[in-house]
């Protein structure tokens, strides 16, 4: 684990994971526009001394294409029978596809500006980056089918994925890519599908959210903290109730108070399964007040339009060419990419955010 600049109950430690869900354990710094990843390098802090990977699991707010992936939803695999199942030569060739369409955002995510790995245009294999990129999340993933359906055949769920990674990819990666887990950042960020597809079906419920919640920390985290990984950061839900469907209208989905009691319901069990298990650090990052202050000075990130978003974001290159033509702005202007994803530069405002908040508190 690393080294910790607040808070350590268990001493020194090396490794971090991040698990990116919904809550808050620790104040956030004010919010400035994000640093370019080759700012990175200038502001020293010890995490990004001492982390050599980072490994991200999740849904379509973290999910990056791969080119052993399933077209437009992973970096490797799916849960279709013959799919789920890889090699370490199939993990291990794959490589990051950086464009327009690589991932829910227009542009790098938020991992992707973290770790300074596949952010420029192309073909990257994470073996060649700085910190080595290492991406198992599935577009549309909510945490276990047990509790919510799938969305497509092909999803993976979370539970699923870290499995996925601890049957095939965690032997690969140590043994061929150099990963340790006391060097190492997990990384997820989940939630997002469960509580609006709770909210559909008639679910959503403090009780509800708890067991979901519990569910995460038992069925992923946990088998995690067995394979050696100790530290964990969970990011919680963005305001999906500023959504362009809610602008100005009627309440069309889930609103602020389904989003806070989740996030305050995984506080306070993320606190307790940091108590319970020894040598487990658990913090969380608070991305839905970052999120908000940007929605509430977008100029400052280079963000010009947050009521909506361009509908004709799809039809690229051209939209990014001549976004006039389609009655748009350019599009990493918008603050939305579309009726539930942010955009390239509120992901960076968020790798931003996170950066800090790891500098101060690891």
């Amino acid at each position: 684990m690393f080294p910790s600049k607040v808070f350590s109950p268990n001493g020194l430690k090396k490794s971090l994971m991040i698990v990116f869900a919904a809550a808050l354990l620790h104040p956030l710094a004010a919010a400035t526009p994000a640093r370019s990843p080759n700012d990175r390098q200038a502001h020293s802090c010890s995490w990004r001394h001492n982390a050599k990977h980072v490994l991200a699991f999740g849904d379509s707010y973290t999910y990056i294409q791969g080119t052993y992936g399933y077209p437009g939803y992973s970096f490797i695999g799916s849960y279709l029978p013959n799919d789920f199942a890889y090699t370490p030569e199939q993990l291990l060739e794959s490589r990051i596809s950086q464009n327009y369409t690589s991932q829910s955002a227009g542009g790098p995510n938020w991992v992707e500006f973290l770790t300074g790995c596949a952010v420029k245009k192309g073909q990257h294999s994470p073996l060649d980056c700085d910190v080595q990129l290492w991406d198992f999340a599935f577009a549309g993933a909510n945490t276990d089918e047990t509790l919510l359906p799938l969305h497509h055949l092909y999803t993976v769920p979370l539970v699923n994925q870290t499995y996925q990674f601890l049957r095939y990819g965690d032997a690969a990666l140590r043994k061929h890519a150099g990963l340790k887990p006391s060097m190492s950042l997990m990384a997820i960020w989940i939630g997002i599908n469960d509580i609006n597809d709770a909210y559909s079906l008639g679910k959503a419920s403090r009780e509800f959210f708890v067991s979901n919640i519990k569910t995460m920390l038992n069925k992923s985290v946990l088998p995690l903290v067995k394979a050696g990984y100790k530290d964990f950061v969970f990011l919680n839900l963005p305001p999906l109730d500023r959504r362009p469907s809610n602008n100005g209208k009627p309440r069309s989905g889930v609103g602020k108070d389904l989003v806070d009691i989740w996030n305050h319901e995984l506080e306070k069990l993320v606190k307790s399964f940091g108590r319970k298990h020894r040598g487990v650090d658990a913090a969380v990052f608070n991305a839905n007040r970052l999120l908000n202050k940007v929605l509430d000075n977008p100029k400052s990130y280079g963000i010009s339009n947050t009521a909506n978003f361009c509908e004709a974001r799809l039809q690229w290159p051209q939209v990014i060419d001549d976004p006039a033509q389609f009655d748009c702005q350019p599009v990493s202007e918008y603050f939305w990419f579309d009726s539930g994803h942010i955009g390239t530069k509120a992901h960076k405002a968020v790798a931003q955010g996170l950066d800090r908040f790891l500098c101060e508190r690891f």
